[in-house]
């Protein structure tokens, strides 16, 4: 029987052989999914933007603000992936994608 910190590495193998992918989903989630719900809540009233620091700079620039703070977060995410060694540097994607699908899942309940 396999130790606990061996399937543990496995599993983190496993995550790091398909990191282009999480970054994907992170992208598709965090990056795309947030966003326009976001914009489509903004725009049809239907929505405000929670987060506070989003919230002033919608508020002072408008959704070029909104727009702005997601690549500077997703630079930082980025600069952060850089830093830390791999494998255990998966985390930081995989984090990504799973906060920005379930932000977008809760956007689109929000908007329906």
């Amino acid at each position: 029987m396999r130790s606990v910190l061996t399937r543990y590495e496995a599993g983190i193998d496993l995550l790091a052989s398909r990191e282009r992918y999480l970054w994907l989903l992170a992208v598709l989630g965090y990056g795309i999914g947030d966003l326009g719900t976001t914009l489509v809540g903004l725009s049809t009233g239907r929505g405000a933007e929670a987060g506070p620091v989003a919230a002033e700079l919608v508020a002072g620039f408008g959704l070029l603000g909104l727009f702005v703070l997601k690549l500077a977060t997703f630079g930082t995410f980025y600069l952060s992936w850089r830093l830390v060694s791999p494998p255990i540097r998966v985390a930081v994607p995989l984090a990504v994608a799973i906060v920005g699908l379930l932000v977008t899942g809760w956007n689109v309940l929000v908007l329906l």
